[in-house]
């Protein structure tokens, strides 16, 4: 068995592998063998003329092969050696699979996402004089869940005793940028219209894209950049195209930097968690942590910032400190529906149940998302259920009554955001310029 390094190799091949290790030319008849191959492929290699050669160093080695000729036609090959032979690896299967995963975990979050939005919509029709209590409910009731999902998986062997050693600096870094994205979301949703936060709410994806650049160094095509783009703008047709055009200007200047702050909190939230996942590939070693463990964790930290942060957020949603602990024994009471001040708190605790179950799930399945593709993919998987929850609104949904009309721009706004996701994940075709040697196993 032969183990393969990474090298990264430009231009000629036989100067950089010569400066790094010995290389041993091989015999072209030797025989090459097509496999299927789960994980990371051994080599890139190129060419329709045959040239072998084996890099040797110390236990590690691999083959790669160098092309001929200059046409354009040359062929892309990954292969490995194997004692005397050849071993071409064909791994497109892996990433086949690979794209049909974030496929499915993206059109999961979409879903849970319009599910998350029209179900809160109809949670706050019980609950309509409490949603501070429906709101502290989920940020604690969470707590108490995310940890013992955690407790099980751990005595089941999914989660080990290194993904808990983890750092947990990052854990309540994430805990506060989560209560401080609550906290000024909230001061600048009282004062802001409506139509008003979905236009501002685009700046989540600036956020990102921005973050992403900074602190993961990603970098992204102009047709990724002008995709982005065309959905922020779908968006914001489809759902402030009826809106009155001085929302913006009525609400001051101040309460809409207050609220692209708050997107900026939590797009640096998600960004961190990605940080978290990557960092934890390396401290496990190419394992991955669980994604339980981040939830529990910075639910926890975030329920401890919330609980410093309570006396200026009962005082936004105008109930006074002191009459905070009345005020949350009346919404519990209301959400059993028992009671003398059960009046009006028809549909509960069904609504407000369902609510928080597929809360719960669409910020799993925004992890998963997160975890397996980039911040910046969970954010347009996120971005797309907005129309599509404005036009669910648009039905005769129980509880609700009269239904909303379909804002004049809706249909245009959603083939610009359509537009803009095709876009994105438009892929040209190009010739690599690198060749690269990967960590692998053959």
């Amino acid at each position: 068995m032969s183990i393969c390094i990474r090298r990264v190799i430009t231009g000629e091949l036989s100067s950089p592998v010569s400066r790094h290790v010995p290389a041993t030319k091989l015999q072209s008849r030797s025989s090459v063998h097509h496999v299927n191959f789960n994980h990371r492929p051994a080599i890139i290699s190129r060419s329709i003329t045959t040239r072998f050669y084996v890099i040797e160093a110390a236990e590690f080695a691999g083959v790669f092969r160098r092309g001929g000729g200059g046409s354009g036609n040359e062929k892309w090959r990954r292969l490995c050696a194997v004692g005397d032979q050849v071993v071409e690896i064909n791994d497109s299967r892996k990433s086949s699979d690979r794209t049909a995963e974030i496929m499915v975990a993206a059109t999961a979050t979409v879903v849970l996402g319009v599910g998350n939005r029209v179900l809160y919509k109809l949670a706050l029709v019980p609950l309509k004089n409490y949603p501070f209590f429906l709101a502290q409910l989920a940020t604690f009731g969470y707590v108490l869940v995310y940890f013992t999902i955690l407790y099980l998986r751990y005595h089941a062997g999914k989660v080990t005793d290194e993904m808990l050693s983890l750092p947990k600096t990052p854990f309540v870094v994430v805990g506060l940028l989560e209560a401080l994205a609550a906290a000024s979301g909230m001061a600048a949703g009282a004062i802001l219209s409506g139509a008003t936060i979905p236009i501002l709410s685009q700046s989540f994806l600036v956020w990102q894209l921005l973050l992403s650049f900074i602190f993961l160094g990603r970098r992204y095509s102009l047709n990724q950049l002008f995709g982005c783009f065309l959905v922020a703008v779908g968006v914001i047709i489809t759902v402030a195209s009826g809106s009155s055009a001085g929302s913006l200007m009525e609400a001051g200047i101040f309460w809409s930097l207050l609220m692209i702050v708050s997107f900026l909190f939590q797009a640096a939230d998600t960004v961190l968690k990605e940080v978290i996942f990557l960092d934890a590939a390396k401290r496990l070693k190419g394992g991955t942590v669980d994604l339980f463990v981040v939830n529990s964790y910075g639910s926890a930290y975030q329920a401890v910032f919330i609980c410093l942060l309570l006396p200026f957020l009962s005082k936004l949603w105008g109930v006074p400190f002191t009459q905070l602990p009345n005020y949350l024994r009346d919404g519990a009471a209301c959400f059993l529906n028992i009671g003398t001040l059960s009046g009006g708190c028809d549909g509960a605790p069904l609504l407000p149940l369902l609510f928080i179950i597929v809360n719960m799930g669409f910020n799993i399945s925004l992890l998963h998302l997160l975890q397996i593709s980039s911040a910046v993919v969970s954010c347009l998987a996120s971005t797309v259920s907005v129309p599509i929850s404005v036009f669910l609104f648009t039905l005769p949904l129980p509880y609700l009554g009269v239904a909303s009309s379909l804002p004049p721009g809706f249909i245009a706004g959603a083939i610009i955001l359509v537009l803009g996701m095709l876009i994105y994940t438009w892929r040209p075709s190009s010739r690599l310029n690198n060749q690269e040697i990967d960590n692998c196993h053959c």
